[in-house]
């Protein structure tokens, strides 16, 4: 039987996002009780909530649309779906501090440790601990990320995406940027917020699944991401 390890934020109303994004709302639209005429006892039971968030909430996608301007048109749903579903590596980088750059020997010695390769169409999960580290405190938006140089080593190898435990792909303000230009660039994209991926480390190959929404012209999607390990 399958084993199936949960790589996603769960969404809640007030939960951290990216500075400048759309903050998450949750709220009941109709219980059960106005659907069924039912008198006030003091129960609700939520039949349908209202939810209101940006694409880029919690454990998401990018789409090419969302790297730069050029990229526009490229949204979500054009992208094939054979890039969310793929096999997957986890590279161990947890001795990376806050605003630390991951670079191109960090992530080679990460795979050389990890007696694996990374193919084409790959997804590369990249382990910084930054969630169980930082998650709900004041570094939580100052985690590690990958530099241009590292961004391109990945792009290089052809892989489909790569994916990390914090809320952007690069340092914000040192490299982050850039990354996602080389992402738009090299035709890759990037997972952001996920979680457990200790849980990867030292397991080998995995499937990968990210499906993302099928959103009309959506810079990204949140998704359900997952990590199958087959017996």
């Amino acid at each position: 039987m399958a084993e199936i390890i949960d790589l996603s934020q769960e969404i809640y109303a007030g939960m951290p996002v990216f500075s400048g994004l759309p903050e998450v709302n949750i709220n009941v639209h109709v219980t059960h009780e106005e659907w069924d005429k039912i008198a006030e006892d003091g129960v609700r039971s939520p039949a349908v909530n209202r939810l209101e968030l940006g694409e880029h909430t919690g454990t998401h996608v990018d789409a090419f649309n969302h790297m730069a301007r050029q990229f526009r048109g490229q949204s979500i749903e054009t992208m094939p779906l054979t890039m969310f579903y793929t096999e997957g590596i986890c590279l161990d980088c947890s001795r990376k501090k806050v605003r630390e750059l991951i670079e191109v020997d960090d992530l080679e010695r990460a795979l050389s440790a990890s007696g694996l390769d990374v193919r084409a169409g790959d997804t590369v999960l990249i382990h910084t601990d930054h969630f169980r580290r930082a998650f709900g405190t004041e570094d939580w938006d100052r985690g590690p990320g990958l530099s241009v140089d590292a961004a391109r080593w990945l792009g290089q190898k052809r892989i489909a995406a790569f994916g990390v435990e914090t809320m952007s792909p690069g340092v914000r303000h040192v490299s982050n940027k850039q990354v996602h230009l080389v992402c738009g660039e090299m035709g890759f994209t990037h997972y952001e917020n996920l979680i457990n991926l200790h849980l990867l480390i030292g397991r080998g190959r995995f499937r990968f699944i990210g499906l993302p929404l099928k959103i009309r012209g959506g810079t990204g999607s949140p998704v359900r991401a997952i990590a199958v390990f087959e017996d």
